[in-house]
């Protein structure tokens, strides 16, 4: 077992702008994550939460060292419209799961954060409007009709600051089990009026779809989460394990708690559902634990 706490990189792709989602925006998950402890009362995360610091087409010095950092995980927030990652960094992203480190990586509705597709492995889960598109034809449509200038894909969960019924998709999967609910599994996750479209790689045999959403406009399924196990690659690297996530709005200040705020282009009337609702607060703080503790492997294990 690791002695240290789980070392966790919370990334954008993006430079910091307080009119747009920065790393500020997601600060109740950065203070969660630092408040966890371990089964000692220990602190179970060390959190470094940034924002690129590089001129754009330049290598961010953190991201384009990921691989040689002593960093355990990557939270990769793609909050770009397409150019928020370098060819250095994607390599570097991939050096570090192939020694082991742990993926979450998440973007949004239609092209926001199309730069992921040039990440190996993880990449190609993460389907888009004019890169990777979704293989079912029937799913390029658009499925939120009212935020008019979104174009698919764009799942409608709900609102900001409602919360959404998930779908625990059996096997219930380490990262949805709380033994606090009947049947021992997650049910809520923030809402979001378009949520961007994920799925399994077809040549990939380590991941799998665990949680599913449905729209509240179109009653239409979708993909909310797809995890990769620690698989072997090709050349005998044991990957870290990663976990792909249809919007990175699931882990927004705004999304937890309107309270917070969001960017001035945000003109969708939010919800209070998640102000309202302890049990769905409760939920997405349980499933960051759950995704961290998981991320980590059989480093850390006994910690918690």
């Amino acid at each position: 077992m690791d002695p240290r706490p789980i070392r966790i990189l919370l990334q954008t792709t993006i430079p910091t702008i307080e009119d747009d989602w920065s790393i500020g925006r997601f600060s109740l998950l950065a203070r969660h994550l630092a408040s966890l402890t371990d089964a000692d009362g220990q602190p179970l995360c060390d959190v470094v939460a940034r924002d690129r610091c590089a001129a754009p087409g330049t290598d961010d010095p953190v991201l384009a060292t990921l691989g040689a950092s002593d960093f355990d995980q990557l939270w990769l927030f793609a909050v770009d419209t397409g150019d928020g990652l370098t060819a250095n960094e994607c390599a570097a992203i991939g050096a570090f799961r192939r020694r082991g480190g742990g993926l979450m990586v998440t973007r949004d509705h239609m092209d926001l954060g199309s730069s992921v597709c040039a990440l190996g492995g993880v990449g190609a889960a993460h389907y888009f409007h004019s890169h990777n598109s979704d293989p079912d034809p029937e799913r390029c449509c658009i499925d939120d009709p009212y935020s008019t200038k979104i174009l698919w894909p764009n799942y409608h969960s709900g609102a900001n600051g409602d919360f959404q019924v998930i779908e625990a998709v059996d096997p219930v999967h380490p990262l949805l089990r709380d033994e606090r609910t009947p049947g021992g599994a997650l049910r809520f996750f923030p809402a979001h009026p378009h949520e961007g479209g994920i799925g399994v790689p077809t040549s990939d045999e380590s991941a799998r779809v665990i949680a599913i959403g449905r729209s509240k406009v179109t009653g239409r399924l979708f993909n909310l989460v797809v995890a990769f196990e620690g698989a072997e690659d090709g050349q005998g690297n044991h990957l870290g394990r990663a976990v792909v996530q249809s919007t990175f709005h699931h882990f927004c200040d705004y999304n937890w708690d309107t309270a917070y705020g969001a960017p001035s282009f945000v003109d969708e009337p939010p919800g209070d559902g998640m102000k309202g609702h302890a049990e769905a607060r409760l939920a997405i703080e349980t499933y960051t634990r759950n995704l961290a503790v998981w991320l980590a492997g059989s480093a850390h294990v006994g910690k918690w």
